[in-house]
């Protein structure tokens, strides 16, 4: 069988669907996808138009930087950021992305919004148009000088008086976020005016959005606390009186979170009230809905764990997409905070949801064996597949899924990814594939953590939801809560050897992975078994003391195990089984991981190396947590096969051609 999983370069040039936007009359549905670029080196996204009436999509948008996000305006007309040069702007600073407009009576896109710091995200209400900016301290009306000084005397220093100092791939700083309002024009955007004027950090990784009128902004704002911590409250911020905020929502030990989504009616907004965990208490965050007059609020959603969020037409419930038993279904949810009503009932995971006047959901819809596409869901759940700008994939084998029964009881499921041609006379090598998070679930498509690509080249994958996974309820968390390695460690085993048992599955020839949490297990299985041939961790978790005090938010992690040398870190830390690792590793790390410093992975490589495993380091110098530049997903998948066929397979190591 030829299909696109044949030759990992064809598989990372596929094209993708992204994200879904609908417009408010629920007449056009637009979707953001992502591409290779010309020069084959590096991803861009551009917008097309899915027509609702069966017709083809097609593009809407071309430029060499690209388009991202998308959002109509009351008119019909599609907003969108791009870098791509404004003709009617001599010297423009390409380098940052604009706001752009593509009017819905047709013609060419204009530029209506820039900034020296750029345009980060945007959304609109009435005539309003508000986004979001980074901003230098101080007056925002010579922010444009003061860059070009700081770059013309080579100025990279970044001085933080506050956490964080970075997130996930990029530093923080030295701009701050703020937020700007506007109002549409004949040609940009008039009366443009900062409504958070020297906010700090408070509007990093902020949530907005803008009720219909557009008279009122409500946005997540973080406020630091003592000793590091910091805590988010909800607020609203006048839009005609620039800076005048009244606080909607906010409590001690609790965040209120995003996705922020205010009601069609402009009386609510939905969010996400999420507590403080500690070394006794998970984390159990719950969907909030807030009166937006009063700043009353109670919670709706019996305990879903929210994905996304859209509010139905009459304001009266939203719709919820929240992951559930290996799935992520939509439901309704009722806003007086009735039960929760399941509308989809495959086994597919949705996001994007938009909700069109006639109850309609339109969403991205994808699985475990099904790349993303949009979909129109009806309201009695009916699912009609559109016409999707990404090709439909053949896949190398089939799914199934798997349970058994822990040793405390508890289910544990999982799918179970089968190459085409497995069978009991030609059982398939077996590569369990531990997820990440802690806190998440193997339950839709993954461009990047993709088995299908294993399946390619004969392995059976287990991809198992053991304790820590989200969409089984509180319990499933509170047993591996401030217990990683030895409850997760039981969990695995227990539903490997129940997949074992199948004839398809070869017991002999076996490997275990995983990235960021799922490498803190790798490294933890490594060290508490030597049932596989190979190990790959990737993004690994390895000395906790070490990571707890060096990660992007150390406050999260120190809320779980304690400060920084406690009892926990000694107890949960992988690197105190190093001397009874035997099993052959594979570790990879990006540099310019800052959630999981490069430390793990160097100090781990190096405790290797000195106890005489034998061990190989993949090094991405110029790449984040997942690795995520074309070229490098290339080597990092031809690279983990050449390991496992060596170990696994007993074949001679053949060092990847795209590493020569």
């Amino acid at each position: 069988m030829v299909t696109p999983f044949n030759d990992i370069r064809d598989y990372v040039g596929l094209p993708r669907v992204t994200s879904l936007r609908l417009s408010p009359d629920g007449t056009r549905l637009v979707g953001v996808v992502q591409a290779l670029n010309p020069d084959g080196r590096s991803y861009g996204t551009s917008l097309w138009e899915i027509p609702l009436d069966g017709r083809a999509p097609y593009r809407l948008t071309r430029s060499v930087k690209g388009e991202a996000g998308a959002e109509f305006t009351a008119a019909g007309d599609l907003l969108f950021g791009s870098r791509r040069p404004d003709p009617t702007v001599k010297d423009a600073d390409e380098e940052v992305p604009a706001l752009w407009l593509l009017p819905a009576a047709g013609g060419e896109a204009r530029q209506i919004a820039s900034r020296p710091g750029g345009v980060a995200g945007f959304a609109t209400g009435g005539r309003s148009v508000i986004f979001g900016s980074d901003v230098l301290p101080g007056d925002e009306a010579t922010e444009d000088e003061r860059r070009k000084s700081r770059k013309e005397a080579g100025i990279g220093a970044i001085l933080h008086e506050s956490a964080l100092v970075r997130y996930w791939d990029h530093d923080l700083g030295p701009g701050e976020p703020r937020l700007f309002a506007g109002v549409l024009g004949d040609d940009r955007l008039t009366e443009v005016k900062d409504l958070t004027p020297q906010p700090g950090k408070a509007l990093v990784n902020a949530s907005y959005d803008v009720t219909p009128d557009g008279a009122t902004v409500v946005t997540t704002w973080t406020v630091p606390l003592p000793l590091g911590e910091q805590r988010s409250r909800l607020v609203a911020i006048d839009a005609a009186d620039a800076g005048a905020q009244r606080v909607l929502a906010e409590q001690d030990g609790h965040d209120f979170e995003g996705p922020v989504r205010v009601s069609p009616d402009g009386r609510l907004v939905a969010c996400v009230r999420a507590n403080h965990a500690d070394t006794g208490t998970i984390p159990e965050p719950t969907l909030w809905i807030v009166d937006l007059a009063t700043g009353e609020g109670h919670a709706v959603g019996a305990g879903l764990w929210p994905a996304d969020v859209a509010w139905a037409p009459d304001s009266r419930a939203l719709y919820v997409a929240a992951d559930h038993q290996g799935r992520r279904p939509i439901f309704r949810v009722p806003a007086d905070g009735a039960e929760p009503v399941r509308l989809t009932a495959d086994d597919a995971a949705y996001l994007s949801l938009g909700v069109a006047p006639d109850g309609a959901v339109y969403a991205l819809r994808s699985a475990v064996d099904h790349a993303p596409g949009p979909v129109r869901v009806a309201a009695d759940g009916t699912i009609e597949e559109l016409a999707s700008p990404a090709p439909d994939l053949e896949l190398p084998g089939t799914l199934t899924e798997v349970a058994t029964t822990a040793d405390d009881g508890t289910t544990v499921r999982g799918w179970l990814v089968l190459p085409e041609g497995a069978s009991a006379e030609n059982p398939a090598p077996f590569l369990l594939w531990i997820h990440g998070g802690p806190l998440g679930s193997w339950n839709d498509w993954s461009w990047r953590w993709n088995p299908w690509i294993m399946a390619q080249h004969g392995y059976a994958v287990l991809m198992p939801d053991p304790c820590l996974s989200t969409g089984y309820g509180p319990e499933m968390i509170r047993r591996g809560w401030a217990d990683w390695g030895p409850r997760t460690h039981a969990d695995l085993m227990a539903i490997t050897d129940a997949a074992l048992e199948l004839p398809e599955v070869d017991a002999t020839r076996t490997a275990a992975m995983g990235g960021s949490f799922g490498g803190y297990m790798a490294n933890w299985v490594a060290g508490h078994t030597d049932r596989f041939k190979a190990i790959v961790t990737h993004a690994s978790l390895w000395h906790l003391d070490q990571f707890a005090g060096t990660t992007d938010a150390p406050m999260y992690w120190q809320r779980e195990f304690g400060a920084v040398g406690g009892e926990l870190y000694g107890k949960l830390s992988p690197h105190r089984s190093l001397a009874r690792i035997s099993t052959p590793m594979l570790v990879v790390h990006g540099d310019k991981d800052y959630r999981v410093p490069i430390g793990e992975g160097l100090r781990l490589w190096w405790d290797l190396q000195r106890s005489g495993v034998e061990s190989k380091f993949l090094y991405f110098p110029d790449e984040n947590h997942w690795v995520l530049k074309p070229g490098n997903a290339v080597v990092w998948y031809e690279t983990v096969l050449a390991f496992l066929a060596q170990h696994v397979l007993g074949l001679e190591w053949k060092r990847p051609e795209s590493l020569s």
